[in-house]
């Protein structure tokens, strides 16, 4: 493949594709491209999440359903479309941080794959936050709207996290992906905020407020609690910001 910034472009919204979700895509070619360096393409991706999300709301509410299936439905959609990737990161975060009381312990309960109660209760919480936002949509129109807003802007956020924060681990999926550059983390970020305009100029910048406020105050505590940052904690860090964006929109739409 010739190395055009047209090429790249395409190449790194290709392996964003491939890492944060389970599409299935044709097998291509990214030598030469790492995945901190495509990582500028999250919010593209979350574009694309957000629309199927929006895609299936559509659908059953034209088939009849009241919103509060069709929202469960379009949330569905959305995690199968990733197969829970940051819904897991959510669980074992919420275990580690609340279940291990050294740096150590905390690392190697957010490694376990079996579910705890703290886990447990912030996937209930989350799914059910995000569910009871959507649900207060009216139209599908503001349901797209929010879903794109909400997706985009958190995925936005990962590179920017992932170049602020050092690796809590000297093995893992985050470890291994690098370090994105300050320029990734911009671009990530500034497509993340182009796409919550789509709540409105006023309701961006009061949200865009309460997202940075969520960034800095989670950076915080993973600092505080392991060190750095796990791919783990890069999935709990999406799924607040998934939470806000809903939350401000069923708050902006009503």
């Amino acid at each position: 493949m010739n190395s055009t910034p047209r090429n790249r472009i395409f190449s790194d919204i290709a392996l964003s594709l491939v890492f944060l979700t389970r599409l299935p895509l044709p097998h291509m070619d990214f030598s030469g491209r790492s995945l901190s360096a495509a990582l500028w393409a999250a919010p593209v991706v979350g574009v694309v999440v957000a629309l199927i999300g929006g895609i299936v709301f559509a659908i059953t509410t034209w088939l009849g359903l009241s919103t509060g299936p069709a929202a469960a439905l379009a949330l569905a959609a959305t995690m199968l479309t990733t197969f829970c990737l940051h819904e897991d990161g959510l669980g074992d975060t919420a275990d580690g941080f609340g279940g291990g009381a050294t740096r150590e312990k905390k690392l190697e309960i957010m490694r376990d794959s079996r579910i705890g109660t703290y886990g447990a209760a912030a996937l209930g919480l989350s799914i059910l936050l995000r569910w009871a936002a959507l649900a207060d949509l009216t139209s599908v129109s503001q349901v797209f709207c929010a879903l794109i807003a909400a997706h985009a802007v958190s995925r936005g956020l990962i590179p920017a996290f992932m170049h602020l924060l050092p690796s809590a681990r000297v093995e893992g999926l985050a470890a291994n992906a690098g370090s994105p550059s300050s320029e990734t983390a911009v671009v990530g970020a500034v497509l993340g905020a182009v796409a919550l305009l789509l709540l409105g100029l006023p309701g961006a910048l009061a949200t865009a407020v309460i997202l940075g406020l969520w960034f800095f105050a989670f950076r915080k505590l993973c600092l505080a609690q392991i060190g750095g940052q796990t791919g783990d904690t890069i999935g709990a860090l999406q799924q607040g910001a998934e939470i806000i964006v809903l939350l401000a929109a069923s708050a902006i739409f009503i």
